[in-house]
C-alpha cells in the first residue's frame, strides 16, 4: 500500500517539507506498514525552491543582492543536478521582507532578481525556472533587466532611477548590454497569475494595494507601466502588454516574456514535474495534499487543485488538509478531492493553530487514514 503526500506550505507556520513530514507521521500511526512517498509542493510563489529541493535532492546556493529598496540581502536559490536553476523572485524582492511602515511601492525595484539570474548564468545554468509571487515591486521587471545589462533612458538620455514610478519618464531602451547568455538559456516562469500588465485588471490596480500603494499611487504606477509597454512595443515591434501573466509580480512577467523569451506555466505543474508527482501516484492507494486555507480560489492554480487533477487522472483518491476551509471549497470535489478537513479540533486562536500546526496535521492525517482504512476493509 503506497500513500503519496504532496502538500503546499502553511503560511506563517510550516514549509511544505515540514507539512509533508507531519502528515507522514500521522499516516504511520494509522498504517505503519504503508509505503510513504513525500513530494513537497508549491505553486510558484514563496516556498517553491524549498519544495523543489526537498523533492529532488537539489542544493541551496546563496548570492548577495540588493533588496527591493536597495538594502543588502543574502538571497537563496536552488540548483538541480541537471543544471537547472530555481529562483524565487520573492527571495530578492519579497513583500514580507519589508515592514508595512517601510514599504515604498513607487520606488521598489526588482534589481536583486536580475542579480540572482546573473548568478545562475555564472554558475553555468542550462535552464532557469523563475517563480513569481510575493512581490513588493511594480516596476515591470525593469530592475531585473537593469541588473542584466539593460538601460532605461529618459528624454535626455539619462538612466532612470529605480522603481516603477520612474518609468513614466521612459523615452528609450538600450538593450545593447543585455547579457547575451540569455539568448541560449530557456527560461520558464512559474506563476498562477494571468493578469495583463496594464489597466484595471493589471499589475498596479490588482496587486498594488497589497504592496502599500494608495489609489493615487496605483494610478501613477499604471500610467508608468503603460509608458513602459508603449516604449517596449516600439522597440520590439510587437505589443506584449495584454499577454496572460504579463502583470505577474508587478510586471516582472512582462519583462521575462519580452526580453528573456520566457514560457509561462502554472507553478504547481512545474513543481509537480520536477518532483515526479505523476509517476509517484501511479499505483498509489491514497494521496494527501493541503495548504493553509482552501476555498473557491484554490481552484485557480493552487497546489491542492493541481495535485488533485494529477491524482484523478491516475484514479487515486485525495484527502486535503487545511488550516481553514473557506467559502466554496466544495468546488474542489469536482477536480478530484475526495474529502477535505480543517485542522482545528475545536475553538482555537489563530496563534495556537499556527504554533500547533505540526501536531494538528499529524492528528488529522491519522484520523483520515483510519477512516479510509475502515472503508477499504468494509469494501473488501
Amino acid at each position: 500500500m503506497k500513500i503519496v503526500i504532496a502538500p503546499d506550505s502553511f503560511k506563517e507556520s510550516l514549509g511544505a517539507p515540514e507539512v509533508a513530514a507531519a502528515i507522514a507521521e500521522g499516516v504511520r500511526q494509522a498504517a505503519p506498514q504503508a509505503e510513504i512517498v513525500c513530494i513537497p509542493m508549491a505553486d510558484g510563489g514563496e516556498g517553491t525552491v524549498a519544495a523543489v529541493l526537498a523533492a529532488t535532492g537539489g542544493q541551496w546556493k546563496t548570492t548577495p543582492v540588493q533588496g527591493a529598496l536597495g538594502e543588502p540581502l543574502q538571497a537563496r536559490w536552488g540548483w538541480l543536478a541537471d543544471g537547472t536553476a530555481v529562483i524565487e523572485m520573492a527571495a530578492a524582492a519579497g513583500l514580507e521582507q519589508i515592514a508595512p511602515a517601510d514599504r515604498r511601492p513607487l520606488q521598489a525595484s526588482s534589481f536583486g532578481v536580475g542579480q540572482l539570474v546573473a548568478a545562475a548564468l555564472d554558475a553555468g545554468a542550462r535552464r532557469i525556472i523563475l517563480g513569481l509571487g510575493g512581490s513588493s515591486t511594480t516596476d515591470g521587471g525593469a530592475g531585473m533587466l537593469s541588473a542584466l545589462g539593460m538601460r532605461w533612458l529618459d528624454e535626455r538620455g539619462q538612466p532612470l532611477p529605480p522603481g516603477g514610478a520612474a518609468l513614466r519618464h521612459l523615452a528609450e531602451i538600450d538593450a545593447s548590454g543585455l547579457d547575451p547568455r540569455l539568448a541560449d538559456i530557456p527560461v520558464t516562469v512559474a506563476s498562477d497569475v494571468n493578469n495583463p500588465l496594464c489597466g484595471t485588471k493589471g499589475a498596479a490596480h490588482v496587486f498594488g494595494p497589497q504592496k502599500g500603494a494608495t489609489p493615487e499611487q496605483v494610478a501613477e504606477l499604471d500610467a508608468a507601466l503603460t509608458r513602459l509597454a508603449d516604449v517596449c512595443a516600439h522597440h520590439l515591434g510587437r505589443d506584449l502588454r495584454s499577454e496572460p501573466g504579463a502583470g505577474s509580480a508587478g510586471g516582472l512577467g512582462f519583462a521575462a516574456r519580452a526580453f528573456m523569451r520566457a514560457d509561462f506555466r502554472p507553478g504547481v505543474e512545474v513543481v509537480a514535474e520536477l518532483g515526479g508527482l505523476a509517476q509517484a501516484v501511479q499505483g498509489a492507494s491514497l494521496v494527501f495534499t493541503g495548504e493553509g486555507r482552501m476555498d473557491a480560489q484554490t481552484l485557480h492554480g493552487k497546489t491542492p487543485a493541481g495535485v488533485a487533477r494529477i491524482a484523478q487522472a491516475a484514479g487515486v483518491p485525495v484527502v486535503a488538509l487545511a488550516g481553514s476551509l473557506g467559502d466554496g471549497y466544495e468546488a474542489l470535489y469536482e477536480v478530484g478531492i475526495s474529502a477535505a478537513f480543517s485542522l482545528a479540533p475545536g475553538p482555537i486562536t489563530l496563534q495556537e493553530a499556527l504554533s500547533r500546526a505540526g501536531e494538528l496535521l499529524a492528528a488529522r492525517a491519522r484520523d483520515a487514514t483510519r477512516l479510509w482504512l475502515a472503508g477499504r476493509r468494509q469494501a473488501l
